[in-house]
C-alpha cells in the first residue's frame, strides 16, 4: 500500500506530514483534475501527469526549513562571484557568441545579461534540478505555505504539457518548481518562453536557442533598454550619507558627481546627463555601484540587489 510504502521510506520528521496526506492527497488531485478538465487541457495528458505522483516529503522539508540567516554582500558575491563562474561565463559567451547574438538582436536584450542570468540561475545549465515539477507543485499545492500560488502553478505546468512541448516525465526542475536552465516558473513559462530554433517546441531544458531565446524574451517584455548600461562600480567620498543611496534614488551623473561620486577608476562619468541609482549593498566602507534602469529590469527575474547587481558584474566579465 501507498501509505505503508512511504511510512518505511520517509524520514521521521516527515511522518506528522505523511499521516495528514494519507487520505487526502488523491481527492486533493481529483479535484485539480477536474479544475483542469474544464480548463480545456485533455484527460490522458492529466492522468499521464499524476501517475505515481505522491506526496514528497523532502518538498516539504525544504520549503520549511529554508535558510534564516542573512549574507552580506562580500559573503554572497564571494559564493556566486567566484572565479570560476567568471572563467566559465567568460566561456560559455566565447561558445555561443553567434547564437547569443542572433537571438538578442530578435528581442533586444543583452547576450551578456542573458549569460548573467544563465549563470546564476543554473550555472549556465549545468544545475537544473532533478525533481518531478509536477509532484513538487502539487505536494507544495496541498500541504504548502503559499497553496493557492501553488495550485495554480500546477495548474501551468499541465497547460505546458497540453501544449505537448515537454514531456511529464522530462519536466524536472527544483523542489519549488522552477524549470530549465532559466528556472522559469510555469507561469512565467507560459508568458516568455520562445521556440527560437523553429522546431515546434519551447524546450528550456536541452535546448539552448530556446533557453537564450526565452530570457532574452523575459528581459525585453520587462522593460529592457537597449544599448544603455546596467550597473558600474564607483567611488564614493568618505562620509558619505547612506540616506542618499537607495535603488530608488535616482539623479542625473552630473549630480552624484557634484557629490564626490566617481568612476571605480577616479575618473569622471563620460556622460553628465544620464540618470542613475547608487547602491551601497554593505553599508558605509563597503563596494559602492552605480545602478541604472536595466538594473530594475533584472531585478524582475529575481527581485534581490544582490543577485542584480552579481548578474550585471557577471555580465560585464563575459565579453
Amino acid at each position: 500500500m501507498l501509505t505503508r510504502r512511504l511510512a518505511l521510506t520517509a524520514p521521521l520528521a516527515a511522518l506528522p506530514f505523511m499521516a495528514r496526506a494519507e487520505d487526502g492527497f488523491a481527492g486533493f488531485l481529483d479535484g485539480v483534475r477536474e479544475e483542469a478538465l474544464r480548463a480545456g487541457i485533455r484527460g490522458v495528458v492529466i492522468d499521464e501527469a499524476f501517475s505515481g505522483v505522491q506526496p514528497n516529503a523532502r518538498v516539504i522539508q525544504l520549503d520549511n526549513h529554508q535558510p534564516e540567516f542573512t549574507l552580506t554582500w562580500a559573503q554572497y558575491k564571494a559564493r556566486a562571484l567566484s572565479k570560476t563562474r567568471f572563467d566559465q561565463g567568460y566561456a560559455a559567451y566565447a561558445k555561443d557568441a553567434v547564437l547569443l547574438n542572433q537571438l538578442t538582436a530578435i528581442y533586444r536584450a543583452d547576450p551578456r545579461i542573458v549569460v548573467g542570468i544563465w549563470g546564476l540561475e543554473s550555472g549556465f545549465g549545468a544545475h537544473t534540478g532533478n525533481f518531478r515539477v509536477v509532484e513538487s507543485l502539487a505536494t507544495l499545492a496541498y500541504d504548502g505555505r503559499r497553496k493557492s500560488f501553488f495550485r495554480a502553478e500546477l495548474l501551468n505546468a499541465l497547460r505546458i504539457l497540453n501544449s505537448g512541448d515537454i514531456s511529464a516525465h522530462a519536466m524536472t526542475g527544483s523542489y519549488a518548481g522552477a524549470m530549465g536552465q532559466p528556472q522559469f516558473m510555469p507561469s512565467s513559462y507560459l508568458r516568455y518562453a520562445v521556440d527560437a530554433d523553429g522546431d515546434g517546441k519551447r524546450d528550456i531544458w536541452t535546448n539552448r536557442a530556446d533557453v537564450f531565446g526565452s530570457v532574452a524574451n523575459y528581459l525585453a517584455k520587462s522593460g529592457w533598454r537597449p544599448r544603455e548600461p546596467w550597473v558600474q562600480p564607483i567611488l564614493v567620498p568618505q562620509g558619505f550619507a547612506a540616506d542618499r543611496t537607495g535603488r530608488d534614488i535616482s539623479r542625473t551623473l552630473g549630480a552624484w558627481q557634484a557629490m564626490g561620486v566617481r568612476r571605480i577608476d577616479g575618473r569622471v562619468f563620460s556622460r553628465q546627463d544620464v540618470s542613475g541609482a547608487v547602491v551601497m549593498p554593505d553599508g558605509a566602507g563597503g563596494e559602492a555601484f552605480m545602478t541604472y534602469p536595466n538594473f530594475k529590469v533584472i531585478r524582475r527575474y529575481n527581485a534581490s540587489d544582490y543577485y542584480a547587481l552579481a548578474v550585471g558584474l557577471l555580465a560585464n566579465h563575459v565579453a
